[in-house]
């Protein structure tokens, strides 16, 4: 196992750090956090001899004691970004409303409860951070996931139908708030950083996605309705390890990207665009967090359903048309019946493409095609528009490592849960979810050299703008798990001998 000495100064003192080529970010984090001798929450930022913000992260360069880091606590714990006083005065306000009408009526009214609610949540998350950015949340780089804030002793914990309002409610709320053209720009990239965003925040994204394409006004969207459609979405997410909202997102922002990066807007209709955005975002709807191989051994209703030919992607899809059948979430409302017609055929074949026992099928079509590719031939753009899906839906390799690596533990994590099921109810068991026999540099090296590199180099020679952007870093991850995987060889040989 190879290791890196990292020399850095935290608190007027010269520190080494130390750690292995298989440590997770997090752990690398939470090795600083000691050294600063802070807690979990504590908001950490590494500085290069040139005063330059470094990500904290196992790709930290090792260094000498001439050429130190310097890591600084930014925020010592939560209380320590005050409280504007125009907050402070708003709060004062309310609680003399509050007082006021007490005396005349008896009781607070539901408007100033939710007042008092909106201030307190938002004094929250005041707390929680340095200072604000857009829609009132600075994002910082080098934290991976936003810190929760504790519920306060003996608060009841929510029901899933109490936490999906409180989104709708912030959602809505700050969903008419100005988006920079910072975030709107970073938002077309492959390295935009989910981890930073909570559900509300993502859905204002999603509207963002929309838009700017100018979806709304060539389809005649309502913006409200847009709204609804896509909190309907959320709704039906499952709060399961990997096949949930976020992964959604991720999905849905890398797709995203690759349409601008490609300039696609240019080549492809505005409906085959829509048509992509769309299946994105709806391609893994109501995910029960078990993959199709488990639906038909188990015989679920949704194998006996769909007769075993892709149970899950079929479902994903009768979903997505169930939701868009309510008049209030119904973008396509406006359509004529041909283009409604266009883009539901055109969202099934690219949902039903996701279902990895048709990637050779795919991804051979596409080879044949690549060479003489015609955008003009409309067997070459379906063929196209399903690759584009593919390559979304399986793109965190693409990402940064410390954004990625997270979704490797989540994915396992589910692959674990399904595998556990699958033992205690007798039924074959495949060898990369269980437990016992795959590891986390394993269930890479092998995913990445025989399904991500062939398929990403495919779309690259199409595109060769993508090469930097998704394949370099592709193949960097390979070397990145493939070391971690021999190193685990060897330390396993030296335990032998």
């Amino acid at each position: 196992m190879t290791t890196k000495i990292i020399h850095f100064m935290v608190n007027g003192r010269l520190e080494q750090a130390e750690f292995g080529s298989d440590c997770s970010a997090a752990d690398v984090k939470d090795l600083f956090r000691a050294a600063a001798e802070v807690g979990p929450h504590h908001i950490l930022k590494m500085y290069n001899t040139s005063g330059g913000v470094l990500n904290i992260s196992p790709q930290l360069e090792a260094n000498s004691q001439d050429s130190y880091y310097r890591l600084e606590v930014v925020a010592s714990d939560l209380k320590s970004a005050g409280m504007p006083t125009e907050l402070d005065n708003m709060e004062s306000r309310l609680h003399h409303l509050e007082s006021k009408v007490m005396e005349d009526v008896g009781k607070t009214p539901d408007i100033l409860c939710e007042l008092k609610s909106q201030v307190e949540s938002f004094k929250k998350k005041l707390e929680s951070v340095v200072h604000l950015s857009w829609m009132g949340l600075f994002k910082d780089g080098s934290e991976q996931q936003p810190a929760k804030i504790p519920p306060k002793p003996g608060s009841p914990q929510l029901s899933v139908q109490e936490e999906r309002q409180q989104v709708r409610r912030k959602f809505f709320y700050i969903s008419s708030l100005q988006v920079t053209e910072e975030v709107r720009e970073h938002l077309k990239t492959p390295i935009f950083n989910n981890w930073q965003w909570e559900e509300a925040e993502m859905l204002v994204l999603l509207q963002v996605m929309f838009t700017d394409l100018d979806f709304l006004s060539a389809f005649h969207i309502e913006l409200e309705v847009l709204q609804n459609f896509l909190f309907e979405v959320y709704c039906h997410y499952n709060s399961i390890p990997f096949h949930n909202f976020r992964h959604c997102f991720c999905v849905t922002q890398m797709m995203y990207g690759l349409i601008w990066l490609t300039d696609l807007r240019s080549k492809l209709s505005r409906i085959d665009v829509l048509i992509m955005l769309t299946s994105a975002l709806c391609h893994d709807l109501d995910h029960p967090g078990y993959n199709n191989v488990y639906q038909i051994n188990a015989r679920t209703d949704l194998a006996l359903r769909y007769n075993d030919i892709s149970p899950l992607e079929n479902h994903h899809c009768a979903v997505a048309f169930g939701i868009l059948s309510k008049p209030e979430c119904n973008i396509l409302k406006n359509l004529t019946s041909e283009q409604y017609k266009q883009i539901r055929g055109g969202m099934i074949k690219c949902i039903l493409a996701t279902d990895m026992a048709r990637h050779n099928e795919i991804l051979n079509k596409f080879k044949v095609m690549q060479p003489v590719f015609d955008f003009t031939n409309k067997d070459h753009k379906e063929v196209l528009m399903k690759i584009m899906v593919k390559v979304s839906d399986i793109s965190n390799e693409a990402r940064p490592m410390e954004v990625a690596e997270p979704w490797l533990d989540c994915l396992l994590q589910e692959f674990f849960n399904q595998s556990d099921t699958e033992k205690l109810k007798g039924l074959p068991v495949a060898p990369f979810m269980d437990r016992d026999k795959v590891s986390k540099p394993s269930s890479q090296t092998n995913f990445i050299r025989f399904v991500l590199l062939p398929l990403f180099s495919e779309l690259t020679k199409l595109f060769p703008c993508l090469e930097q952007h998704i394949l370099e870093p592709v193949r960097r991850a390979l070397e990145y798990y493939s070391d971690m995987e021999r190193a685990a060889k060897e330390e396993e040989e030296t335990r032998k001998t």
